[in-house]
């Protein structure tokens, strides 16, 4: 397996911080803004409570799995039975990876977006020796797979898919009708559809981003609180949907985990329960808007020294071509550059190799450092 990108730039910034050079980081998906407080009173008050420091249910607890039903019969109007179609896993990264490990057998196919989250590809497919086909997505369909495009006889012989939107790299969404037609090719195909969604209250203006269980639950979909909640250090999320399916997970994961701690779940249904109808809850809203203004000052700033570049509709990411100028390069090649000049972002090859040409920022520095990095941003390309 490659090595993970981000690896290999953390070492790019340990050589340059030994020279003693500032770095503005925006390369790393994890937020800067804290987890709210009231949810932090919750898991200490509930720590302190001998009976929840014992072993958890790898599955999660029922009380966390109701709350989660809850969620999703409030947030998408979908109706889930906590006994049977929802399991708690240690953060989507493990729910992806483990599911790979209930289905894919040796030589079995799995379509993974290209670019995407590395997981899909190496941590999930070729760990369970599956074989990767890669889901272009481009430009020019909105970063959305072509599934018309795609080989029938890969369809025929494909096991599971793997979606994200809103999506990880590019910042891109998908309509209601996108899910629906994806469904029904796996129907028509037989392969299962991982719908990977921990951005889902990750969206700006008033864009509200669907569920594939809204369709039906045939599938399954992963969510977690990392995002949500700003709590990427908990390694708390769900799996939700086809019975079966969560019916698999669970026998995986009673052999390789014992669930996450009773005292951050019970803090984490205190999250979910702010949640009275599909509106985001005030603590919510308010880092939304936070992420809503660094977004548009990033984006307007490239515009306006030269780099064009799209406002994403959801997600604290934004994906952007390369600069003309230095359309030439390699996007690795352009991201050394910026790091010369103390700006960090990831390469859009770290994400696949439809991902060249394009580059990753995320907005985890507050406004006034991301204004300094479009300074020298502009003294690169000016």
């Amino acid at each position: 397996m490659p090595i993970y990108i981000f690896v290999e730039i953390e070492q790019l910034i340990a050589e340059g911080r030994k020279k003693g050079k500032d770095f503005i980081p925006l390369g790393i998906g994890d937020p800067d803004l804290t987890t709210p407080e009231l949810i932090i009173e919750e898991m200490n008050k509930q720590a302190k409570i001998p009976s929840n420091q014992n072993y958890p249910s790898s599955m999660g607890e029922n009380f966390f799995r109701e709350a989660v039903a809850r969620w999703n019969k409030v947030r998408y109007g979908v109706n889930l039975n906590p006994e049977t179609e929802i399991s708690h896993v240690l953060g989507g990264k493990e729910g992806v990876a483990n599911i790979a490990r209930v289905f894919v057998n040796p030589g079995d196919i799995v379509l993974c977006p290209d670019p995407g989250y590395p997981v899909y590809v190496n941590g999930a497919t070729k760990l369970c020796d599956g074989e990767p086909y890669l889901m272009p997505l481009k430009k020019e369909c909105n970063f959305l797979p072509d599934l018309e495009e795609t080989d029938t006889n890969i369809l025929k012989k494909a096991k599971l898919m793997y979606l994200n939107y809103p999506n990880n790299p590019t910042g891109a969404v998908a309509p209601i009708e996108f899910l629906k037609k994806v469904i029904d090719y796996a129907e028509d195909y037989n392969f299962i559809i991982v719908y990977d969604n921990p951005y889902s209250e990750f969206t700006f203006e008033d864009y509200i981003a669907p569920s594939i269980l809204q369709v039906n639950n045939e599938h399954v979909e992963l969510n977690s609180v990392s995002k949500m909640f700003n709590m990427t250090g908990f390694r708390c999320g769900w799996v939700a949907g086809n019975a079966e399916i969560i019916k698999g997970l669970r026998k995986v994961k009673s052999q390789i985990d014992s669930g996450g701690p009773i005292f951050i779940q019970k803090a984490v249904v205190k999250g979910l329960n702010l949640y009275k109808s599909q509106k985001k809850p005030d603590v919510i809203a308010k880092n939304i808007k936070i992420y809503e203004k660094r977004r548009n000052t990033l984006v307007e700033g490239l515009n306006k020294i030269g780099w064009k570049t799209d406002l994403p509709k959801a997600t604290f990411y934004v994906w952007s071509q390369i600069p003309e100028k230095y359309c030439e390069m390699s996007c690795m090649e352009f991201v050394k550059k910026l790091i010369d000049v103390g700006v960090i972002i990831t390469p859009g090859t770290g994400f696949g190799k439809y991902g060249e040409g394009f580059v990753r920022f995320a907005l985890t520095q507050p406004i006034e450092r991301i204004k300094e990095a479009l300074e020298r941003i502009d003294k690169l390309l000016n």
